[in-house]
């Protein structure tokens, strides 16, 4: 879930870190901190809690030479966020420094034997025993650096990307990584290393992603070299960026949340652009073509997601039965791989993860995978592990989304699954053509009607204003309006900190109603469809309890406009694209609640972006 970056060159090694942990602040972080090299020197380390801001005021002053260094943003784990417990760890000797993503779930017994063998923890970390380990292997058994590395990895157990360097080998470093993220930017005798793509665009588009247990050795003047922890030779494979720089900045807006939300219109155009053609009435995932006869004759398809994945995963539940007419399970997948689930050979799993690094989800795949069952991905980060070890999947072409709340990396999931159910329908041939026809312009026509609906920002500010100070929410919606009123809450919890439930519509009689009075906000989905008169049933039941009621609603609809305190407005859609177009208020809602209680809106607090930690 934390940060990493790294350089070796010509360069002053010092701003490329700073600039790379800023890169990587989205990611969610509680400390910072850098280590600098240069051959002939000590290794200088510097660590703060707080912000990468934090950290560059603590070493103004203080020298930056180095032409080596690592740097870590990070995530609290093993440890409470201080100084003390942030990033880089050194050995006992202060030779051998590291930065670490993961979690050594052995760390315990290893430390208790590091004790008994004399060595000294300054941390709580699981981190600093790693670095003793690799000091406490390097000096018994006189082995090279990258050997002490080797040796010691095959000794932990969990998670890990790490990066390590060494005043006695100061024209090297050494990188590894195990069910955590790590890629190397390559550029003119110099390499760059991140957690992610986003430090390195800047200075390359040529970049190496790490496989699970192999170890990178990078040597300032022989290159890049990669080996496996068993010690066998492994040949790089160099891969193109397709990121663009001016992606990871604001262009103009105060927050990348609202720069995000905005790109919905043209980030929805990218994901089918290729794939969908209306007029032509044609869908095609190239990415999945080749398994979707295998998928069209599945017994059943298992959707594995996390948080706002998740919801994607339960709306695409509803497209996928009523399309495809394929029985469908959705699953956490925090939860789906401790539970001896039964997968069969004939099943397809279907992974949905932004980053594509989401530690739970890639168990849960493996496990699967174990099982015989067919993997599909859909991510959005290219090269990301999730689309590396499915059989096949689609990119989402979201582009890279900073802000921690999901925004347009959701509307792009739903739009991609879908096309897929879709493709599915037309395949099994359970969707007749003139609705097949019909669901397809629906589709091309998402980007001009958000388009239109952001025109309503305004308006839906003034909303906001007025419940910014609530203490608790309620968020209504039936069929696939469900899941974007558990998408809708989920929002205004990560982002304001305001509690809110998402509950489907029927159900508020079971409980949720006895919150209800005068101080409740009650958002609801109710627009035009086949459960449209239910839903005018229980707002008329919140509003006999004095609940203030916010309603999205179809343009032109009277009825509820009468019964509600506010109507949002969504242009006039086939209810198959409804969720799509009810996400946008919701998401500007949060988006401005948040921005009016102060709060971090791009780096919520305790959140983070890619959670790659189980």
């Amino acid at each position: 879930m934390c940060g990493i970056v790294g350089y070796i060159g010509d360069k002053r090694a010092y701003p490329i870190l700073i600039k790379g942990l800023s890169r990587l602040e989205y990611r969610g972080y509680d400390s910072a901190g850098v280590a600098l090299l240069e051959p002939g020197e000590d290794i200088k380390v510097y660590k703060r809690q707080g912000k990468v801001i934090d950290l560059t005021e603590f070493v103004n002053g203080s020298s930056t030479s180095g032409t080596i260094g690592i740097g870590h943003t990070r995530w609290a784990t093993h440890g409470l966020p201080n100084d003390v417990n942030a990033h880089p760890h050194s050995s006992g000797d202060g030779k051998i420094t590291l930065v670490h993503n993961g979690i050594i779930e052995n760390y315990a017994i290893l430390k208790k034997e590091l004790v008994n063998r004399g060595r000294v923890f300054k941390s709580e970390t699981d981190t600093e025993v790693l670095v003793h380990l690799i000091e406490d292997v390097k000096s018994k058994s006189g082995v090279s650096l990258v050997e002490a590395v080797r040796i010691a990895l095959n000794r932990v157990h969990g998670a890990y990307a790490i990066v390590v360097i060494s005043s006695d080998d100061p024209n090297k470093i050494i990188a590894a990584k195990k069910s955590s993220p790590l890629v190397i930017g390559m550029g003119e005798d110099e390499y760059y290393l991140a957690s992610d793509a986003t430090p390195i665009v800047e200075y390359t588009k040529n970049v190496v992603y790490l496989e699970d247990e192999q170890i990178a050795i990078i040597d300032r003047h022989n290159g890049l070299r990669i080996i496996s922890i068993g010690n066998q030779e492994v040949s790089p494979y160099v891969q193109e960026l397709e990121m663009q720089l001016e992606e990871l900045e604001k262009g103009g807006y105060e927050h990348f949340m609202l720069k995000e939300i905005y790109e919905q219109p043209h980030a929805i155009k990218d994901s089918f652009r290729g794939r969908l053609n209306a007029k032509e009435g044609w869908v095609s995932l190239g990415g999945i073509k080749d398994y979707e006869e295998q998928i069209a004759k599945s017994d059943r398809i298992i959707i594995i997601a996390c948080g706002t994945s998740w919801h994607a995963a339960l709306v695409a539940e509803y497209y996928f039965e009523d399309l495809a007419r394929i029985p469908v399970e959705v699953e956490y997948a925090s939860e789906f791989r401790y539970r001896n689930p039964i997968i069969r050979k004939n099943d397809v799993v279907i992974a949905i993860s932004q980053s594509g690094e989401t530690a739970d989800t890639l168990a849960a795949l493996k496990m699967a995978k174990e099982q015989g069952a067919t993997l599909i991905g859909i991510v959005n980060v290219v090269g990301s592990t999730i689309s590396r070890v499915t059989d096949a999947g689609s990119y989402t072409h979201a582009g890279p989304e900073i802000g921690v709340a999901s925004t347009k990396a959701f509307t792009t999931q739903l739009v991609l699954l879908a096309m897929m159910a879709l493709s599915l329908g037309k395949r099994r041939g359970t969707i007749t053509d003139e609705k097949f026809s019909l669901l397809l312009n629906e589709l091309e026509a998402l980007p001009m009607k958000i388009e239109k609906l952001l025109e309503s920002d305004s308006y839906i500010k003034g909303v906001s204003a007025i419940y910014k100070d609530a203490r608790n929410a309620l968020y209504l919606g039936r069929g696939t309006s469900f899941p974007i009123a558990l998408e809708g809450a989920l929002k205004l919890k990560e982002i304001s900190y305001i509690h809110a439930e998402g509950y489907p519509a029927a159900e508020m009689k079971h409980g949720p109603i006895a919150l209800i009075d005068e101080n409740m906000p009650v958002f609801v989905i109710a627009t035009q469809g086949e459960n449209y008169v239910k839903v005018v049933s229980n707002i008329q039941e919140v509003k006999a309890r004095k609940g203030k009621l916010i309603a999205i609603v179809t343009k032109g609809d009277t009825t509820v406009r009468e019964m509600a305190d506010h109507v949002i407005e969504i242009p006039m859609s086939h209810e198959f694209v409804v969720p799509i177009l009810a996400t946008i208020p919701f998401q500007l809602i949060s988006y401005h609640i948040a921005v009016m209680r102060n709060c971090n809106v791009d780096q919520p607090r305790n959140l983070a972006k890619s959670v790659t930690v189980e």
